[in-house]
């Protein structure tokens, strides 16, 4: 099932090769599948292309941590924040202040506000 939205998805970006939305489907599907390359692939070649899609922000974030990368990951929260507060998206800016603080091993302060 995953593989057949997977194949979907893929389709649909070649017929739209510039939509965030349609990368970052593709990228959570292969993060699924457990193809962490794939997934870190797409995940930043959002980052690099569509910036201001701050869904990505997260998941990139939270998968450079599985990939023991915390430096990079903490960068990426840091950047989401500055995204998410520039487009006024409070979920999304709580969210990557949350993942930040823990990936920091610090509490929550309220640097991002």
């Amino acid at each position: 099932m995953a593989t057949e939205r997977l194949q979907q998805l893929t389709a649909f970006l070649q017929e739209n090769p510039e939509d965030p939305f349609l990368k970052y489907a593709i990228a959570t599907e292969y993060l699924k599948l457990g193809n962490t390359a794939e997934a870190l692939r797409y995940y930043e070649d959002l980052k690099e292309n569509h910036p201001a899609y701050v869904g990505t922000y997260y998941h990139l974030g939270k998968l450079y941590e599985v990939l023991d990368r915390k430096e990079e990951a903490i960068a990426v929260y840091e950047k989401g924040m500055e995204v998410a507060n520039v487009k006024r998206d409070r979920h999304a800016l709580s969210e990557l202040k949350a993942a930040y603080h823990a990936a920091r091993g610090d509490g929550d302060d309220d640097d991002y506000e």
